[in-house]
């Protein structure tokens, strides 16, 4: 019985250490990112010497860097003398989207510095003045464009990521008009007209984002295509016309009531039989079950919001006006996770 508890007692034992040592693993994981090691790595193997160059960094720091490094996967020593990329580290060399959110994550950490504090509402997060609209539900189209800019610039750029793991398991070329609710600068919009070339788009975000998307889609000459339009989602009314609408990473940055008002503001403008995608992080996901920690946090600091599971997310749904819901399958729960509802 002993010798086959032991087996158990070892992975135990490997949980507590990373729980335990998770927070050095991020650190890490944000100092190779913070010092471009996996870009220095992606045209091949460099030495000890090269990379404490490359990273502008003393030798001995750098070799410690390298094998905490290489403990975690993100690199792998090649030889006795090289390192190159790991498994992990090659997924992220030449991926921008990770990267980004990879070098947000350290203001979240300045804010968990004390959680009991930030448990107890004694301490003032700085995630909250990232994300502005947060603090100001009331009248968030008078955002300055100042004030936008750094959260859509976060958003737009890993954004990417999440379109391809959604347009990839949803078949979006059966309709014809989409509509992106807080549809930021529109990179999904413009991931979709990739998937679905004859598809028609409109798009609905505060005013000051509104403008930045018109400057990327212009850029990217898919202004023909796109509708955009400038308001308050909880307040104002949405385009009509759209026979599938998008919410993405929206739900979980709103409580109960206001997610509701939202999503009777989208029925309001669709048909009967249109389709919504409720895409993000839901809570209870087979193979994404550690994010009830990481959302359950992150919305803390920020303020509002809150992870929530899918039979939550289907009740919202259900009062107000949708039905038929179902979770699309997708390969990375981890990254999104996809609901399907449709008007009633």
């Amino acid at each position: 019985m002993l010798f086959r508890s032991r087996p158990i007692a070892q992975r135990r034992a490997r949980a507590a250490l990373d729980l335990t040592a998770g927070f050095v693993y991020s650190q890490v994981l944000f100092a190779c990112a913070e010092l471009d090691l996996f870009e220095s790595l992606r045209e091949g193997s460099l030495s000890l010497q090269d990379l404490s160059k490359r990273l502008n960094l003393a030798e001995d720091p750098t070799s410690r860097l390298l094998a905490a490094a290489a403990s975690l996967e993100l690199i792998e020593r090649r030889g006795s003398c090289k390192w190159d990329l790991g498994p992990i580290g090659a997924a992220l060399a030449g991926n921008p989207s990770a990267l980004a959110l990879i070098r947000h994550q350290s203001m979240l950490y300045g804010d968990l510095i004390d959680p009991i504090a930030l448990l107890k509402g004694k301490k003032s997060a700085s995630l909250a003045s990232y994300w502005p609209y947060s603090a100001d539900e009331e009248t968030p189209n008078l955002l300055a464009a100042e004030q936008v800019a750094p959260y859509s610039a976060l958003m737009a750029a890993s954004q990417p990521i999440v379109a391809e793991e959604v347009l990839h398991a949803y078949d979006i070329t059966r309709y014809n008009c989409l509509l992106d609710v807080g549809g930021g600068e529109g990179v999904f919009i413009a991931t979709a007209a990739r998937f679905s070339p004859r598809l028609n788009f409109k798009l609905f975000d505060l005013p000051a984002v509104a403008e930045r998307a018109r400057e990327r889609l212009q850029d990217m000459e898919l202004a023909s295509r796109v509708n955009i339009f400038e308001g308050n989602f909880l307040r104002d009314k949405l385009p009509y016309g759209a026979d599938i609408v998008t919410l993405i990473r929206i739900i979980h940055d709103h409580d109960d009531q206001s997610s509701i008002t939202l999503l009777k503001n989208i029925r309001s403008s669709l048909e009967k039989g249109a389709k919504l995608l409720i895409i993000e992080a839901m809570s209870g996901v087979k193979g994404a079950e550690p994010l009830d920690a990481y959302y359950g946090f992150y919305t803390l600091a920020m303020g509002r919001g809150m992870p929530r599971e899918v039979n939550h997310i289907k009740l919202l749904l259900t009062k107000s006006g949708f039905g038929a819901c179902r979770l699309i399958n997708n390969s990375l729960p981890t990254l999104t996770s996809i609901l399907e509802a449709t008007a009633i």
